[in-house]
């Protein structure tokens, strides 16, 4: 710093905070950080160290953990050290791992999947509709376009199966047209989702199976948002359906006023029909030139820019690892 060099700049070059160096003394420039000023009174001298660790790694415990080992050699009438000293000293060494071939199970978060036209990833799922036995259901299949958010494929039938979900993939892969060898399909880990008659399907399609996380909803958000939507309907009815031929006209409604009607919000309000067609990028440019007009027209109304009526953006499923859907 008495070379011209400012505070800051020293400071950052050699990795220090200004205020730092500012408690220190300005004679000494030691090191005034606050340390232990003694050693704790029960730490364990070198010798006791060295023989917890040679416990712990023994041939009878090696393969135990601390909270098996202390109540064991308590039942022998022994203390060693505590619980909490054992696993700190495993830490210290290196030694808190899994010493046994097997492995806790784990479950990695699914790879990203982005959209950026139609038909490049769908999404799927099942939920319940009441019945009008008690304790029955019958069973939504519905798959979503994750570019356009559009419903292009639903079933409404009586039981969950990995037959009929293969069978609703392959007809809604023949009735589109898709090349299903450029497709991603993803789902949660349901027995339907991972049947072997669904497999061997898209794997014979050519489709590419993503699956979700156990127990984790959030892998696969676009189903569970469009359901969300499904059963807050208004129209949706409160009472159960009398058969499985009044859901079946109740869901074709809905997926009707979804496709065509519905102006949705993570689309920027066009219809996911609009955007599955490509409709989208007109509709919102005529909305920008109405809103250039209002602007010239009234100027003192707008403080900035107008409205943004640009189409959505590609859309990514789980952000993670990128997978490439060339």
């Amino acid at each position: 710093m008495t070379a011209g060099a400012s505070r800051r700049a020293a400071c950052a070059e050699l990795g220090l905070h200004p205020r730092t160096v500012q408690r220190w003394d300005a004679d000494r420039m030691e090191d005034g950080r606050r340390v232990p000023k003694r050693v704790p009174h029960n730490r364990l001298t070198e010798a006791q160290r060295e023989q917890v660790l040679e416990l712990l790694t023994s041939q009878r415990f090696r393969n135990l953990s601390p909270k098996q080992i202390v109540p064991t050699l308590a039942d022998e009438g022994r203390y060693t050290a505590s619980e909490a000293t054992m696993y700190r000293l495993l830490r210290d060494e290196r030694l808190l791992a899994h010493r046994e071939p097997s492995r806790p199970r784990t479950h990695h978060k699914p790879p990203e999947l982005v959209a950026d036209a139609p038909d490049r990833v769908w999404c799927w799922d099942i939920t319940y509709l009441r019945a009008a036995t008690r304790g029955a259901f019958h069973y939504l299949y519905l798959v979503e376009d994750l570019y356009s958010r559009r419903i292009v494929g639903w079933r409404v039938l009586d039981h969950e199966s990995a037959e009929q979900a293969a069978r609703l993939i392959e007809d809604t892969c023949r009735e589109l047209g898709v090349d299903s060898s450029g497709l991603h399909l993803h789902s949660d880990n349901g027995g339907p989702m991972k049947g072997a008659t669904m497999l061997s399907t898209l794997q014979r399609l050519g489709v590419v199976a993503s699956f979700s996380r156990p127990r984790v909803s959030d892998d696969n958000p676009f189903p569970e948002a469009l359901f969300r939507t499904l059963k807050y309907r208004p129209g949706f009815p409160s009472r159960p359906f009398h058969d499985i031929e009044e859901a079946r006209q109740w869901v074709q409604g809905f997926v009707r006023w979804y496709n065509s009607e519905h102006l949705h919000s993570g689309l920027n309000f066009v219809t996911p029909d609009d955007r599955y067609f490509g409709r989208d990028a007109a509709i919102l440019a005529a909305r920008h030139i109405v809103y250039r007009r209002a602007q010239r027209r009234y100027p003192k109304r707008w403080s900035g820019e107008t409205r943004n009526w640009s189409p959505a953006r590609a859309v990514t499923l789980n952000p993670n690892q990128v997978i490439s859907l060339q």
